[in-house]
């Protein structure tokens, strides 16, 4: 069976130099026994998994492990996978036993799998750079997803402050350093009765969520 893979590769933003990688990246075994998909994507969910918990760690450096740990789950799990593939129509150019080359509807797991696979085959054929640029861009809307539930923790922290304590959280900025094109703010938040939490961010506002979070994390 004859693919064209090209608009697969205008959708992820990356043209492969050794197209039997790709390829291989999206033959199910149900197909090909020996050339399949499976250790690529073995390979493929690792180089997922590290470049999601980098990211993490550069958008929240005072988060928790806990709270990071629940971020990461999400973001790397077969659900959010499978979301990603079918953002980019991967079910249509995967290889799976078919006879009687009828449409049928590829499971989901299988979809999942080659997303992964497709990562792993994209960093064996250019490496890790490249392959951190394409999964930031293909999960750039969960990852911003992410950060929007980061930025309801400051309205969590103020409704749960005025009905306990009828009075809202004290926010202070301890300090701001760093140079005017990347600088590191230092807020404080504290409740009634409770100890000072310090949070820190490139801007005043992400410096008062994280801040906002662990007071969360802490009181809640």
């Amino acid at each position: 069976m004859k693919i064209d893979y090209s608009n697969l590769e205008k959708k992820i933003n990356y043209k492969f130099k050794d197209r039997t990688l790709l390829v291989k990246s999206l033959t199910h075994k149900s197909y090909d026994k020996i050339n399949n998909n499976e250790k690529i994507e073995f390979l493929g969910d690792r180089v997922l998994g590290l470049i999601i918990a980098k990211k993490l760690l550069e958008i929240y450096p005072n988060e928790k492990e806990g709270i990071l740990d629940k971020k990461f789950a999400s973001l790397v799990n077969k659900k959010t996978c499978l979301q990603v593939a079918r953002n980019i129509n991967l079910e249509k150019y995967i290889l799976t036993f078919n006879p009687k080359n009828k449409k049928i509807k590829v499971e989901d797991k299988v979809v999942a799998d080659c997303c992964e696979a497709l990562i792993g085959a994209i960093y064996l054929d250019k490496g890790f750079l490249v392959v951190e640029n394409c999964i930031l861009s293909l999960w750039k809307k969960n990852i911003e997803d992410s950060i929007v539930t980061q930025i309801d923790a400051k309205t969590k922290l103020q409704e749960y402050s005025l009905k306990k304590f009828k009075k809202l959280p004290i926010y202070k900025i301890i300090s701001n350093t760093g140079p005017r094109h990347k600088p590191i703010f230092k807020v404080s938040v504290k409740l009634p009765g409770s100890k000072i939490y310090i949070g820190q961010g490139s801007s005043k506002k992400e410096a008062e969520q994280n801040a906002a979070i662990l007071c969360i994390d802490s009181n809640l």
